[in-house]
């Protein structure tokens, strides 16, 4: 007669829409084996093969992979087998940074994601997003990708996370979508706040030169001058400068200065810096100093998914029955 016995084998991960692989590092630190990202960039698949070479990547577009050649990539697994697919679909149609249109074709990635949910199966998915998508007339959108997302047969449930109350230095909130295959019978829950805030000043502890930051201009000087510790840079109230007390703001991607600037000195942040603020290792590698910029602007903060790993691990995948004979 057939038994029952809980999981104890390590747990398997597919990352898509990984980029630089912020988290595929936090599953990888709460001990899953990833077995395929899944990424189109140039950069960030160069930068991912860096860090993570010994873990097979996709570097293509989404749209033309299929389920049964993501799950051959992954080492011919079936489907049902994969604990937990990953996935942070493009967001900036749904930015408060941006102009947060609701037909931005962007938006519509996410249905490529629901599409491998549905064909792998995996035991769970993960799904990363900005807080714009729950927030006004973007609300439509967020009720649509829940419906669909339980329309390929899961129990899902959404929170806003703040990065910053999970060893991450930087203030920076998230809204996770995890949901649970139907037949496993078991609720998502979410981790819970663990750390307190991480101020720029512990975050910079033995970093001490500027590194490869550059030099500014004379009119942002003077910008920067004027803010203030926790003040606005210029004209855009995104870019700002720092506050040794305080954890990092949002640390977003584009061109220019970065929009984060040192709190004592006039300069932008270095690469060394904006790794320590996006909870990444020293020896994390990034192609250069514009790179970084993308690359951690665009990334799930590693000690954020780790959390949600390890809580998944344990309140989840862990508890999931497994039929022997």
């Amino acid at each position: 007669m057939p038994g029952v016995r809980l999981q104890v084998v390590t747990p398997t991960v597919i990352s898509t829409f990984a980029g630089c692989g912020g988290s595929s590092l936090g599953y990888k630190l709460a001990g899953f084996d990833e077995l395929l990202a899944v990424e189109w960039d140039d950069n960030a698949v160069k930068t991912f093969r860096l860090n993570f070479p010994g873990v097979p990547i996709y570097h293509g577009d989404i749209c033309e992979l299929s389920g049964d050649e993501c799950m051959k990539l992954a080492g011919g697994i079936h489907p049902g087998e994969l604990d937990v697919l990953d996935g942070s679909p493009p967001c900036q149609g749904f930015s408060t940074a941006g102009k947060r249109k609701y037909n931005d074709p962007r938006n519509s990635l996410f249905k490529e994601y629901a599409r491998l949910v549905s064909e792998l199966q995996p035991k769970v998915f993960v799904m990363e997003n900005v807080t714009g998508m729950v927030k006004g007339a973007m609300k439509q959108a967020y009720l649509t990708i829940i419906a669909t997302l339980r329309d390929c047969g899961y129990v899902c449930k959404g929170e806003v996370l703040n990065a910053m109350y999970f060893n991450v230095p930087q203030s920076r909130e998230r809204v996770i979508i995890i949901g649970v295959r139907n037949d496993l019978n078991i609720e998502p829950t979410h981790p819970k706040p663990k750390t307190r805030r991480v101020s720029v000043q512990s975050a910079f502890c033995g970093i001490n030169d500027r590194g490869d930051a550059p030099a500014m201009s004379d009119v942002y000087q003077g910008y920067w001058s004027a803010a203030g510790q926790g003040g606005v840079v210029g004209k855009q109230k995104s870019h700002r400068r720092l506050s040794w007390g305080q954890p990092s703001v949002t640390l977003q991607h584009g061109s220019g200065y970065g929009g984060v600037y040192h709190p004592s000195e006039p300069r932008p942040l270095s690469t060394a810096e904006r790794r320590r603020l996006g909870s990444f290792p020293d020896d994390f590698f990034f192609t250069g100093w514009q790179a970084a910029i993308e690359r951690i602007g665009n990334s799930v903060p590693p000690n954020l998914m780790r959390a949600i790993a390890e809580h998944v691990r344990a309140e989840i995948i862990e508890r999931t029955p497994e039929l022997v004979s």
